[in-house]
């Protein structure tokens, strides 16, 4: 794969470009593209703040400095939506899909997925909060990997949400991503959530697992959810292949899992924390766009009492989505509601509607793309598993995309 300045001036992926060697290791060859809120030493790290070019990283994040020493190229950062918050990638500028041109990547990772999908990188570092990771592979018909709460350190990543921030990976396959993964993972004391991983941990699956006996539970309350006709059909047909392969799919209850109910608490919870890591652009009109500084006041005034509710509701569905998975081995569920659509039409505000649960529980999750019934842009299904049972998920996301 290699970088295209026309292709990407088209369609605004890179923010800044600046390729640097790799070396010798498992991904000596591999190229990485890094999110805009991530430390590349020498590069700014803006995290998708217009303001916010003349900040130089002066080392890198362990995420991309675990992927260096494991022999990857970095190119360059790419774009991101402003401050991680938001799926889209319009503000600051336009990031474009390279499946349509017009047509939003997703975000806040949309930089990161376009780029993968566009052929520029094999793999980018994303950030998934509610959902960055996997919205973007998601609109962008690639593979998004978000590991278990802890595996990848969030040190030298620009903070949005200390409970629910993660960092991730975009790939072309799910193996490729689950060895970005594997080559990120390790503890650090400089992040608090970090925590070592068990003995033998691998997100590789050393060979393809047997479905034979595998539960896969599909959450009650997604069944219940709109979602466009071709999302649906693709959920059934996923369904179907891992039957097909062996495995038992039913339905499996996740109490106080109502996917509008649980984004809306979750991003309660995330303007509130931004607005605490951030009080210096509360102040600053001219720090960040006007959506952005609402968020911030939102979270800010939003109140103990209101707070609490969503605390509540979140320690709910994050218990309800473990009695879930003591009941099954992985749960499976599309990964947004709707497909990738063009900018200027009004932006769903379900989009993290599916993906907000498995930040939420700390659990892993896979994104992988799925073709459409009706030939048109990608859906995509994903998977959510047991903490550290990333092995298992990318064993089965392979098992669902053989041909």
């Amino acid at each position: 794969m290699t970088y295209d300045a026309a292709h990407d001036a088209e369609l605004g992926i890179f923010w800044h470009h600046a390729p640097q060697p790799g070396g010798a290791g498992p991904l000596a060859g591999v190229t990485l593209a890094v999110k805009d809120n991530v430390d590349v030493a020498g590069m700014p790290t803006t995290a998708g703040f217009a303001q916010h070019t003349a900040r130089i990283a002066a080392t890198d994040a362990p995420c991309v400095a675990r992927l260096r020493a494991a022999g990857c190229a970095v190119l360059g950062k790419v774009a991101m939506h402003e401050g991680a918050l938001g799926a889209t990638t319009d503000v600051p500028r336009l990031c474009y899909n390279p499946l349509r041109h017009g047509f939003t990547p997703g975000g806040s990772s949309g930089g990161s997925g376009a780029a993968v999908a566009a052929g520029f990188a094999d793999l980018a570092i994303g950030t998934d909060t509610m959902g960055s990771v996997r919205i973007p592979a998601a609109y962008c018909g690639v593979v998004g990997l978000k590991p278990t709460r802890g595996v990848v350190s969030r040190s030298g990543v620009v903070p949005l949400s200390l409970a629910l921030d993660h960092v991730g990976m975009l790939a072309r396959t799910p193996r490729l991503a689950a060895r970005g993964v594997e080559a990120m993972a390790g503890e650090d004391p400089s992040d608090p959530a970090s925590r070592p991983v068990p003995r033998g941990w691998r997100a590789v699956p050393d060979a393809a697992p047997t479905l034979h006996g595998l539960r896969i539970g599909l959450p009650e309350p997604i069944l219940a959810a709109a979602m466009e006709a071709p999302i649906r059909a693709a959920w059934d047909a996923a369904a179907q292949r891992l039957r097909d392969l062996g495995a038992t799919v039913e339905p499996v209850a996740v109490q106080g899992g109502e996917p509008g109910a649980v984004r809306r608490a979750g991003l309660l919870l995330i303007e509130a924390e931004a607005a605490a890591l951030h009080e210096a652009l509360i102040a600053d009109p001219t720090a960040t766009s006007a959506a952005f500084r609402a968020a911030l006041h939102y979270g800010r005034d939003a109140g103990t009492v209101r707070l609490a509710r969503a605390l509540f509701r979140l320690s709910e569905a994050e218990a309800g989505a473990l009695r879930a998975l003591a009941q099954s081995d992985a749960l499976l569920l599309p990964t947004a509601p709707q497909r990738a659509f063009a900018f200027g039409t009004p932006t769903p505000p379900d989009q993290a509607d599916f993906t907000a649960l498995a930040n939420i529980a700390g659990l892993p999750a896979i994104a992988i793309p799925w073709p459409a019934p009706d030939g048109d842009l990608p859906c995509s299904v994903q998977l959510v598993g047991r903490a550290h049972a990333e092995a298992l998920l990318v064993g089965l996301a392979e098992a669902l995309s053989a041909p």
